[in-house]
């Protein structure tokens, strides 16, 4: 039974694919891309006020640098963008990605390198995305592979574990982590999350180690224990919810992306709000983002 929750529509975005709201504490702000749009968005939760970035090619997600910088992943390559001036620095390519996919989900973890995962672009979804290491020099470690839809990428908040997921899996699986070295181990199975139940698109940990898992196919924000068992289910306003994010101060605030893309007309008439940005007050702490060493 889904708890119903007062999420609000803070910007009515209508972006195809809204994705990766990022916590920016020391600017105040929310960053988020729209992925087929091209467009990177920060969004200052004070004022309302929102700035726009373009890009040459798809933003598929970002990380916060240590520098001011954000780490951004592009169609199959990653860069270093520094929102202050506007300029973009090369930092890896990752040429062994087939014509048919497109990087996907990423994120910044405790060893202060950005993971990030591919997908198959193709309406068939064959499984051949894979999940990277990418380090501040620019190497490209290739850790996991034969997913569809590279997803949900999330860290314990003591940093041991990876939450990942496949969203045609679909499936959330958890491993060890080594913030030291950058290894995983330990693959075990969190949960399998079947499309009229929600199936797994972005996630984030609470600062209790519970992971809030998107629904993109269930209109729901699925909450799992460190075991894996489902503690809560968050109805959302529209039906397709892609990453929660935890901000604000006492990072108790929850932002919610959302997509319209490849959906109905009629549902696009029904929930005219799908592909904004959505906001939850007074949910349980986030657990904080980490920083690429860049």
């Amino acid at each position: 039974m889904s708890e119903t929750m007062d999420f609000r529509l803070v910007l009515d975005l209508q972006a195809g694919v809204a994705e990766s709201p990022l916590w920016d504490a020391a600017r105040d702000l929310l960053w988020l891309c729209d992925i087929p749009a091209r467009r990177l968005l920060a969004y200052a939760p004070s004022s309302a006020r929102v700035t726009e970035h373009r890009f040459p090619e798809v933003v598929a997600s970002l990380g916060l640098c240590r520098s001011g910088r954000l780490v951004v992943a592009q169609k199959r390559s990653v860069l270093l963008f520094d929102p202050e001036t506007g300029r973009s620095e090369p930092l890896a390519e990752l040429d062994d990605e087939p014509d048919c996919n497109r990087l996907n989900d990423g994120k910044v973890g405790p060893d202060g390198h950005f993971w990030v995962g591919s997908m198959n672009n193709l309406p068939d979804k064959t499984p051949s995305g894979a999940l990277y290491r990418i380090s501040p020099s620019g190497k490209v470690e290739r850790k996991l592979e034969g997913f569809t839809i590279s997803n949900g990428l999330a860290w314990s908040p003591d940093g041991t574990r990876l939450y990942h997921a496949d969203t045609r899996g679909p499936w959330i699986d958890t491993w060890d982590f080594d913030a030291t070295r950058g290894e995983i181990t330990n693959r075990r199975r969190l949960a399998t999350v079947p499309n009229e139940e929600g199936r797994p698109d972005g996630g984030a940990c609470d600062a209790q180690g519970n992971y809030w898992s998107a629904g993109a196919s269930a209109g729901c924000i699925n909450v799992f224990t460190p075991t894996g068992a489902l503690a809560r289910k968050l109805a959302f306003p529209v039906p397709a919810p892609t990453m929660p994010c935890f901000a604000g101060p006492g990072l108790d605030t929850l932002f919610v992306t959302s997509l319209r893309e490849g959906k109905p007309a009629e549902m696009l008439q029904a929930y005219p709000a799908m592909g904004g940005l959505f906001r939850l007050d007074g949910v349980p702490a986030g657990s904080p983002v980490a920083l690429f060493d860049a």
